[in-house]
């Protein structure tokens, strides 16, 4: 992942068809690959190189679901297998959903009565267009870490482990998890993931950029080669994809007015109520503050009478 001279953001764009229709149609093809694999490249930190997409019951195409989420389910030459997930709708349980998509990989690709060794490493990217739980970045990473309670240790694999399975760390055996939120990115692409995730929010790519897969992106994406049968499909995808976000849009916007309905009269007596008690509040201290004037009345009286009486004791005592 190589950092940018910030000046040169400056360029200007090329605008393409979105990546999460081009990864359900294009970059299935093996001849172009290697957008996909300039992706996972920068996002990993190492070159991945796709051998094949997998076809399983997460990654079918659904009427229904296709512009909601995408599910692309990729194998790499270590024999790893990478989930790729794109979600604009908001799910409360999407957290969720991403662990049931790692297992339900790893259940489809072990058969009855296969040694557990079989089980490949997974990794989930999650490029989500909604806000995710709290948290101010746009690129999250979690993996499985184990961690003794009292030496507070890693725990290793042994040295069979590690000759069979080419790893040392015993977490890293298990899934990883990558959370792209994209909506939380400023559009200042200060490296080449950034350029990645600066396509990924506006469908753009800037001249300068140098990201792997981007070069060939500019190519296989350019919304001008497509054939007229696929601009008529891309066009129909976007126009569904908008419709479903503008419903969503709207729901919202009526149930924060049906709410607003519902409770208007209780808003109604409740300020009444809070009217009457800052009324009641006002005259108690009026009341008080009468009371406190005749009691500075009383004091001054007090006063006179205690002088009056010391200047008695002082005529009695002369005579």
């Amino acid at each position: 992942m190589k950092t940018l001279d910030k000046n040169k953001n400056e360029a200007p764009e090329r605008p393409l068809v979105s990546f999460d229709w081009a990864v359900k149609r294009i970059l299935r093809n093996k001849a172009n690959f290697e957008v996909v694999e300039g992706f996972l490249s920068e996002l990993l930190g190492r070159q991945v190189t796709i051998t094949s997409v997998l076809e399983s019951e997460s990654n079918k195409e659904h009427r229904k679901d296709k512009f909601n989420r995408v599910d692309v389910t990729v194998e790499d030459t270590l024999g790893e297998v990478i989930l790729i997930e794109l979600q604009f709708i908001p799910e409360m349980d999407y957290l969720q959903r991403m662990l049931y998509g790692v297992s339900k990989s790893l259940v489809e690709r072990l058969m009855q009565g296969d040694d557990y060794m079989k089980l490949q490493k997974v990794f989930s990217i999650n490029i989500v267009y909604f806000d995710l739980g709290q948290g101010k970045d746009y690129v999250y990473y979690g993996k499985m870490d184990f961690k003794g309670l009292h030496n507070f240790d890693t725990l290793h694999l042994s040295r069979e482990q590690q000759r069979i399975f080419g790893q040392i760390v015993a977490g890293d055996l298990f899934p990883e998890y990558y959370i792209l939120k994209v909506n939380n990115f400023n559009n200042v692409a200060k490296n080449t993931l950034d350029e990645w995730v600066y396509f990924l929010k506006n469908d753009c790519i800037r001249e300068n950029f140098t990201a792997k897969g981007l070069l060939k992106a500019r190519d296989v994406l350019d919304y001008n080669r497509l054939s007229p049968k696929e601009r008529a499909e891309y066009n129909y995808a976007q126009d569904i994809k908008s419709h479903n976000l503008s419903q969503i849009a709207t729901a919202k916007a009526e149930g924060r007015s049906e709410v607003e309905k519902k409770y208007a009269d209780v808003l109604k007596k409740k300020d009444k109520v809070l009217k009457e008690k800052d009324k009641v509040l006002k005259e108690k201290d009026k009341v008080l503050e009468k009371q406190g004037k005749a009691l500075e009345k009383q004091d001054k009286v007090i006063e006179e009478q205690h002088k009056m009486i010391e200047e008695l004791k002082q005529l009695l005592g002369k005579k």
